[in-house]
């Protein structure tokens, strides 16, 4: 069963709780994250709410802010990230959320990062049509513990244009 899932244009008295989110050792280690302290999440998210090539959306689950999913990069490689509050895991909301977001951002191909060990989120990415297409290593953002990420793809379908 899909969950009651609202997705909804990031807003800034939503960034408190992204940071909260964030700051999560469980979720840090399953990300293979660095946490960002206030100040350097803060000009992070500021910058990406005011370039008008990145699109943001909150999750909304039964009325409750849930995480976020992003779009951002280059034209020729544009690249899909999303961040669920660890009390919402185990409830198909990233799943949900993602296939929305898919649903309103129609350029493909994407791409995506998944640390090796985070079987969840590369489920989340499979289940919605993302295939891997290669590993990569570690980048300035992903923990020295973490040795791989696997790069996926969201390749175009029959009728989907490219923007």
């Amino acid at each position: 069963m899909t969950p009651e899932i609202l997705l909804r244009d990031v807003i800034e008295d939503d960034l408190p709780c992204f940071f909260r989110h964030q700051r999560d050792p469980e979720a840090v280690r399953m990300a293979a994250f660095r946490p960002r302290d206030w100040e350097v999440f803060i000009t992070h998210w500021k910058k990406i709410l005011g370039d008008d090539s990145c699109i943001t959306q909150a999750v909304i689950f039964k009325g409750r802010l849930a995480g976020n999913v992003v779009c951002w990069g280059d034209p020729d490689e544009r690249k899909v990230g999303y961040w669920v509050g660890k009390e919402f895991w185990g409830k198909g909301v990233a799943t949900a959320a993602l296939s929305q977001f898919l649903q309103l951002v129609k350029t493909r191909p994407l791409f995506a990062y998944v640390a090796k060990h985070n079987v969840a989120s590369l489920r989340v990415l499979q289940k919605n049509g993302f295939a891997v297409v290669g590993i990569t290593e570690p980048h300035e953002e992903v923990s020295t513990d973490t040795p791989v990420e696997y790069i996926l793809r969201l390749a175009a379908h029959d009728g989907t244009r490219r923007e």
